[in-house]
């Protein structure tokens, strides 16, 4: 038909969030299909996971310089894992001739008044990043540093960060197990710090962010200083979560996050005061912050 129809059940609300990959923006050329694939609905995912939604389906509108069996078959093949890893479908979309562009909608079904938001954190609220278990964030910013040529890594760095970058995975079970945990929740897709100022204007709150405790791979710990600082306050591309919770919910934070297959580590603190503060290694606030990715100025 002409359209889907589908209905969350009953006690539950929709979300829906759609995302756009272009090419030479978003992704390079070189990326495999399947890696591709996988991304496209990554991100989407992530959004979902950021609201504590547990997915549905999914729509995909296609654009395409020309018909191409062997992108279109590992493309396909990379999007379906996933998708059928979470349990949804591919319910409709559209295909046009055009430069590589891909857009994902997709849907997912939260409780009533149980959806994480950006505008809950608190002051003396924790501040926690997830990241893979055993790694880091600005691994993704890394490998386009390293394709850029502005680091260099080894054949076994650099495919690593390749991977972080090109093959994100979204933390929705972290997600659903932080619903009536976490207070605020934005999953990280411009930086760090761009994304938390989201979270802090939403929330007519401050935050200071400790510059030592961002959580890194051993890759990117081996880089100089400040393009590790670079990378994991403003790197992009990480599509983990960024939220706050009372402190009284450590513990429990550390085991859902183990039960999620996932690491979360705090890296600062919710303040009254308003303005984004972060401290260097010294404990003294950094005199001028990177800024998020911006689709309209950055490189």
């Amino acid at each position: 038909d002409d359209c889907a129809l589908f209905a969350p059940a009953p006690g539950q609300q929709l979300a829906v969030s759609s995302d756009m990959l272009v090419e030479g923006r978003h992704f390079l050329s070189t990326v495999r299909p399947e890696r591709l694939g996988h991304k496209a609905l990554a991100v989407n995912l992530s959004d979902l996971a950021a609201c504590g939604a547990a997915p549905l389906a999914f729509t995909l509108a296609l654009a395409l310089p020309r018909v191409d069996e062997a992108f279109l078959d590992g493309f396909s093949r990379g999007m379906f894992a996933l998708a059928d890893a979470h349990g949804i479908e591919l319910v409709g979309g559209d295909t046009t001739a055009g430069p590589l562009n891909l857009c994902i909608t997709v849907f997912g079904e939260v409780p009533v008044g149980q959806a994480l938001r950006r505008s809950g954190a608190r002051a003396g609220d924790d501040l926690w990043v997830s990241h893979p278990a055993g790694g880091g964030i600005g691994d993704a910013r890394l490998a386009l540093e390293a394709f850029r040529g502005h680091a260099v890594l080894t054949g076994e760095a650099f495919e690593a960060v390749r991977v972080a970058m090109e093959q994100p995975q979204p933390r929705v079970a972290l997600g659903l197990a932080l619903r009536g945990v976490a207070s605020s929740a934005i999953d990280l897709s411009d930086g760090l710090l761009g994304d938390l100022r989201h979270v802090l204007r939403a929330s007519g709150v401050g935050a200071s962010v400790a510059l030592a405790d961002l959580p890194r791979s051993r890759w990117l710990a081996a880089q100089p200083a400040a393009l590790q600082a670079e990378c994991g306050l403003a790197g992009g591309d990480d599509y983990e979560l960024l939220f706050t919770a009372p402190e009284a919910e450590r513990a429990r934070i550390a085991a859902l996050a183990a039960g999620a297959g996932a690491g979360a580590t705090r890296i600062g603190r919710i303040e009254a005061a308003p303005g984004l503060r972060v401290l260097g290694d010294d404990g003294r606030p950094l005199a001028t912050l990177p800024g998020g990715f911006d689709h309209f100025r950055s490189p």
